[in-house]
């Protein structure tokens, strides 16, 4: 009688443990991935997006160099005449 108590309590265990992780993780059908059903409640991650140039910087340094540059050849042009 023990051994058949023992193997409805293993069983019993193996049910309980299958029923309450069901339905909480992610699961592949037919090839698919579905998101979990808390997947709604995630936090989305926005960010926003970046100059269209990767060197935006370098060419904001490249202007503002040229700018002083014709502004001091400028300078000079005046105090020269």
């Amino acid at each position: 009688m023990k051994v058949n108590s023992s193997w409805r309590m293993l069983l019993v265990g193996a049910m309980l443990i299958s029923a309450t992780s069901t339905g909480c993780l992610q699961s592949t059908i037919g090839g698919q991935t579905l998101p979990s059903a808390y997947s709604s409640d995630d936090d989305v991650q926005y960010f926003p997006t970046g100059p269209e140039q990767k060197l935006s910087n370098q060419v904001r340094a490249l202007e503002r160099y040229k700018t002083q540059r014709t502004a001091e050849q400028q300078g000079a042009n005046e105090n020269a005449e």
